[in-house]
């Protein structure tokens, strides 16, 4: 094995070894990754408990709200069937949260136009903004509406 004391003309080496300095760092390196607590960082949170069994659901949900109208003309609230007063209260109820839900408006193809129009009237009149039109899409076929097809 050879090593190297330095030139051939007798001067001393100028460089400094490097070896024994990482082997050092190296060392002081692993103790400190094993002085280091392992981080056991918890949160307990008391979460609640299922509702008892049997408690109503109530009719406005705090987070998003469904109204549908059938083929038949009637209006559903989260898939309930209600009057128009009913409907018009649980309008009212959603404006008391903070955010106020989502309220999603989802008339069938074949509903009657005269219940739609109602049906918006009374939403518009409890004063609810966060309101939308959702499954518009499943009456488009390739970004064109029904019954706008070019001629041929």
């Amino acid at each position: 094995m050879a090593m190297s004391g330095g030139k051939d003309d007798g001067a001393p080496m100028m460089e400094m070894n490097m070896t024994p300095l990482i082997d050092v760092l190296l060392v002081l390196i692993i103790m400190f990754i094993i002085t280091i607590p392992v981080a056991t960082h918890a949160v307990n949170i008391d979460l609640p408990g299922p509702p008892p069994p049997n408690q109503p659901k109530p009719p406005v949900d705090p987070i998003k709200n469904m109204v549908t109208i059938d083929a038949n003309g009637q209006v559903m609230w989260n898939g309930t069937p209600v009057k128009n007063d009913v409907f018009f209260a649980n309008l009212q109820d959603t404006r008391k949260y903070k955010p106020e839900p989502e309220l999603d408006f989802q008339p069938d193809a074949q509903a009657p136009y005269d219940t739609a129009a109602k049906a918006l009237n009374l939403i518009k009149a409890s004063g609810v903004t966060a309101f939308g039109f959702v499954g518009n899409e499943q009456y488009y076929q390739f970004g064109r509406a029904p019954g706008t097809e070019k001629p041929n």
